[in-house]
C-alpha cells in the first residue's frame, strides 16, 4: 500500500513495547473519555476506498470503513468482519463466497445488502484510478450477489485472496451515495466501521467518534480521536514535544528515533522491527534514460545502502538488498548477491556495454519529508560517483500530486516505502513487480508473472519459497527497482496513553480503538 504500505507479520511476536512499569497494560476500567490525539505525517489521498492506495488513507478506512474480513492483533488469518462466513468453494481457489451479517447498516442508517458489496468492488475496477487499489485486486473476474452470499469469480488460483479482501480495498461503500463510475468528491464518509467521521479538514485533521451501531470483529469500544497531519516531520516532533499530541506515529525525524529512551519515565514506546521498506523506483519505459536493464544495473553497483542507514538514519533502519524483506518467506540477499560491494569499474563497463553516453543524466524525485531529502541528496552523490550518472533531483512537497506524476511516467526514478496491505510476501511481489503495478514503473515481464501466479497456488505459504527467491533473482537482473532499507516502526506516547502497539502490530490494521487513558 504505498508510502507506501506494510507491515510485518514475523515481527508481532517480538513486538517490544517499553515504558513506565515496562510492560503496557490496557487499563481495564476507562474513566477517562477525553478524546486522544494522534500526530502523523502520513497523507489522505482520497476518502473514497477507490481513489486511494496508500498507507495515510488506508489507515483512516481501518477505522471508518468495514470489510467483509479483518485481521486480529499479531494474526496473519483473516476473520470475518462485516462478513458472517467465508469460503473458498471447492479446490481450484478461485472461487471464494462469503455469508453477509444481515444486521449492519451504514452511517446514513441505510441498510447494508450484498448488492452494495458487490457495487463497491465492481466500482474499484470500473473507475480504475491511477491512485486507486485495482491492481491489488486484478484476480477478480466477477463479483455476484445472491441471497445473503456474495461471490467472488477469481482469474487464477489465488490463495491469497482472503487477506486482499480485509485490506482498505476491500471497504464496502453505499451504493446510493457514491457513484459507480466516479470518485466521491466531498469532505466525508458513509461507511459501517468502529468509528464514525465526524469532521475532516484536508490535511489538518480527522475527528472521530465510536460508531454506536457498529456490529463485527472489534469488541472494544474505542474514545474519541482526533488524528492530526503534519506536513513535516519535525513539526510532527514539536507538537509531541509540547503534548499537543498524545500519540505520535510515522514519521519522527531518525536524529529523535535514535534517542529515544525505554528508561526514559514520561514516554511510552512501541518498536516493531522491520516494518518499512524503501525503494529507489526506476521508469523503465522505453526511451526513457534508465530503459536498458545494464543502465540499471550499473546504478544498483553504485548503491551503498550500509552508509545510507548509518549516515542519513542514525542507525534507525537496516540495509535491504532484496526486493522481500526480512521476516517473511522468501526473503533473499539477491542483490548482494548480484552487487556485493560499490563498483565504479563494474558500472562503467556496464554502461559501455549499453552502448549510452556518459554522464546518463536522469531525474530522481523525492516526497519533501523528514529525512527523504538528505537520502535524496546521497543517492545522488552515489550514483554521481566516477562521473557516469548526472542526478537532477526533484523535491515535491504535494504527495498526492506526486503520486499522479510517477504514475504518469514523469520522473525517471523517484523514492518511496512500502507498507504491504498484509503480512505475506505476495504484497512485495505482486503490487510492486507484476504487470500493471502500483509503482507504475511500466515494467512487465512474462516470467515475473508466471512465478508471482505460481506462488498464490499454494496455501501453504512456506512451499513459496523457492519461487519467491527466483523472482527476488530475477528482480535482481532487470533491475526496475533498487531495495535501498527495512525499517523499524515506531510509535510514541505520553506516560498516561495505551494500546499504542496496536497502531503497529503486524497486520496492516491502525486500531484507534484500541488507544486509552491509563
Amino acid at each position: 500500500m504505498r508510502s507506501i504500505r506494510m507491515r510485518i507479520l514475523a515481527v508481532c511476536a517480538a513486538l517490544v513495547v517499553v515504558g513506565v512499569g515496562g510492560w503496557q497494560l490496557l487499563p481495564s476500567d476507562q474513566q477517562k473519555k477525553d478524546p486522544i490525539t494522534v500526530g502523523t505525517t502520513d497523507v489522505i489521498t482520497s476518502l473514497d476506498p477507490a481513489g486511494a492506495y496508500d498507507a495515510g488513507s488506508w489507515a483512516l478506512y481501518s477505522n471508518v470503513y468495514q470489510s467483509l474480513l479483518t485481521f486480529r492483533p499479531g494474526s496473519a488469518e483473516p476473520v470475518p468482519d462485516a462478513a458472517r462466513s467465508c469460503k473458498f468453494i471447492g479446490m481450484e481457489l478461485k472461487t471464494y463466497q462469503c455469508v453477509l451479517r444481515d444486521d449492519l447498516t451504514f452511517s446514513s442508517g441505510r441498510k447494508i445488502t450484498p448488492a452494495d458489496v458487490k457495487f463497491s468492488f465492481d466500482r474499484v475496477t470500473k473507475i480504475n484510478s491511477e491512485l486507486g487499489p485495482s491492481p491489488l485486486l486484478s484476480v477478480i473476474g466477477s463479483v455476484q450477489a445472491d441471497g445473503s452470499n456474495v461471490t467472488f469469480n477469481l482469474k487464477t488460483k489465488d490463495a491469497t485472496f482472503p487477506s486482499k479482501l480485509a485490506t482498505g480495498a476491500g471497504s464496502i461503500v453505499d451504493s446510493s451515495t457514491y457513484p459507480d463510475k466516479a470518485l466521491r468528491k466531498n469532505n466525508s464518509v458513509v461507511g459501517s466501521g468502529p468509528y464514525l467521521l465526524k469532521t475532516y479538514k484536508r490535511g489538518q485533521s480527522a475527528v472521530l467518534e465510536p460508531n454506536p451501531h457498529y456490529k463485527g470483529a472489534v469488541t472494544r469500544k474505542g474514545l474519541p480521536v482526533e488524528v492530526r497531519y503534519f506536513a513535516e516531520s519535525d513539526q510532527l516532533n514539536r507538537a509531541w514535544q509540547a503534548g499537543d499530541v498524545q500519540v505520535a506515529h510515522r514519521e519522527m525525524p531518525p536524529a529523535v528515533l535514535a534517542k529515544l529512551s525505554p528508561g526514559d519515565p514520561s514516554i511510552r514506546i512501541s518498536e516493531t522491527p522491520g516494518a518499512e521498506t524503501r525503494n529507489l523506483n526506476l521508469n523503465v519505459r522505453p526511451g526513457r534514460p534508465l530503459a536498458k536493464a545494464k543502465v540499471r544495473e550499473a546504478a544498483a553497483t553504485l548503491i551503498d545502502r550500509p552508509a545510507l542507514a548509518a549516515s542519513v538514519y542514525q542507525g534507525t533502519v537496516e540495509p535491504l538488498f532484496s526486493l522481500i524483506p526480512q521476516g517473511f518467506t522468501g526473503h533473499s540477499t539477491a542483490f548482494f548477491d548480484a552487487y556485493p560491494k560499490v563498483d565504479v569499474a563494474k558500472a562503467k563497463s556496464l554502461l559501455r556495454s549499453a552502448g549510452v553516453q556518459t554522464p546518463v543524466k536522469f531525474t530522481l524525485a523525492y516526497r519533501k519529508l523528514g529525512a527523504n531529502g538528505a537520502e535524496a541528496e546521497q543517492l545522488k552523490a552515489q550514483l554521481e560517483k566516477g562521473g557516469l550518472f548526472k542526478v537532477e533531483l526533484i523535491a515535491e512537497s504535494d504527495w498526492p500530486k506526486m503520486q499522479k506524476n510517477y504514475a504518469a511516467g514523469v520522473y525517471d526514478a523517484y523514492t518511496a516505502g512500502w507498507i504491504a496491505d498484509f503480512p505475506d510476501p505476495d504484497n512485495f511481489s505482486q503490487p510492486l513487480v507484476g504487470t500493471g503495478n502500483s509503482l507504475h514503473t511500466g515494467y512487465s515481464d512474462k516470467s515475473v508473472d508466471e512465478i508471482i501466479q505460481r506462488t498464490q497456488q499454494y496455501s501453504d505459504r512456506g512451499r513459496t519459497a523457492d519461487d519467491f527467491k527466483a523472482l527476488q533473482d530475477k528482480v535482481a537482473e532487470d533491475v526496475p527497482l533498487i531495495p535501498l532499507w527495512q525499517g523499524k516502526d515506531y510509535v510514541v506516547s505520553h506516560r498516561s496513553v495505551s494500546g499504542l502497539q496496536y497502531l503497529s502490530d503486524g497486520t496492516g490494521v491502525w486500531r484507534l480503538w484500541e488507544l486509552g487513558w491509563i
